[in-house]
């Protein structure tokens, strides 16, 4: 049988696949183009399946955005060399521009086709490891952050009393500041209210074992155990945690100043942080 060479050109081009494996499944699909894709296909899938417990620790962290809504993605492989591929960015791209476009807002079959369709080429192991789909309303402002390594994105969302405070430059730099910030000093909590309360009655159990070894007076060791939780808290709440472009004053300290200069007043509506491998 005469295997064309731009037939396997072609199909490689197409599949991804060595030459070779190309010109095997053309021979065994009797010179047939779209069995022999077809083909190709499968045993890419089959090689993707017996991967499919690999670990997948590298990958890239894509934003899709604008002023009323934003999609938020994290693409993972296995390798750094596929993370930079420029079909697996083209891929991460095309994954958060389809939820952007039909609102997904959460992780769908359709999304995860995309993602076995080059997994099957490349014969790596990828996933789709998390979505996040945010719209903001009428008096609300949605900013973004990814990092330049693409391992960290971050998207904050602010709300005003005074929707007009958004054409504001220095409301919408400080937006983008606590993104900058988000990324920085990854809160773990929005602010003290969102903290599980057996969270804090454990810290607080470990920091009155800690005073109990102290020659102070009872009262003495309560207020230290309440001043070791308050500073842990802050630690980890992103409100209460020294802003990042001045120390001096907390992010709900310098949302007040800034709203306030702006003519309104500013809150935080959502915070969400992606780092690649972390849940």
């Amino acid at each position: 049988m005469d295997i064309k060479a731009s037939d396997v050109k072609a199909l490689r081009e197409k599949t991804g696949a060595g030459m070779m494996e190309c010109k095997n499944a053309l021979a065994q699909c009797n010179a047939n183009f779209d069995e022999a894709e077809k083909l190709l296909k499968e045993k890419g899938l089959a090689a993707v399946e017996k991967r499919s417990g690999r670990d997948t620790s590298e990958g890239l962290i894509l934003i899709k955005t604008d002023e009323k809504k934003a999609v938020m993605a994290e693409l993972t492989c296995e390798t750094d060399f596929v993370a930079k591929n420029a079909d697996f960015i083209a891929l991460g791209e095309k994954i958060v521009n389809t939820a952007f476009e039909k609102g997904y807002t959460e992780i769908v079959p359709e999304l995860n086709d995309m993602v076995l369709e080059l997994a099957a080429r490349v014969r790596e192991n990828m996933g789709l490891a998390r979505l996040a789909y945010v719209t903001a309303a009428a008096d609300e402002y949605i900013s973004k952050y990814i990092h330049s390594d693409k391992k960290t994105g971050v998207i904050v969302v602010l709300k005003a009393d005074k929707p007009e405070v958004f054409k504001d430059k220095a409301v919408q730099e400080f937006a983008y500041d606590c993104c900058l910030h988000v990324a920085a000093f990854t809160p773990l909590y929005t602010d003290i209210s969102m903290v599980d309360k057996a969270y804090i009655e454990e810290q607080t159990e470990i920091f009155t074992k800690q005073a109990a070894e102290l020659d102070k007076p009872e009262n003495v060791k309560a207020g230290i155990v309440q001043g070791k939780l308050k500073k842990h808290l802050a630690e980890i709440c992103f409100l209460e945690q020294p802003f990042v472009k001045d120390d001096k004053v907390s992010v709900a300290k310098k949302m007040e100043e800034v709203g306030k200069a702006a003519g309104g007043k500013l809150s935080l509506s959502k915070m969400i942080l992606f780092q690649l491998g972390s849940k």
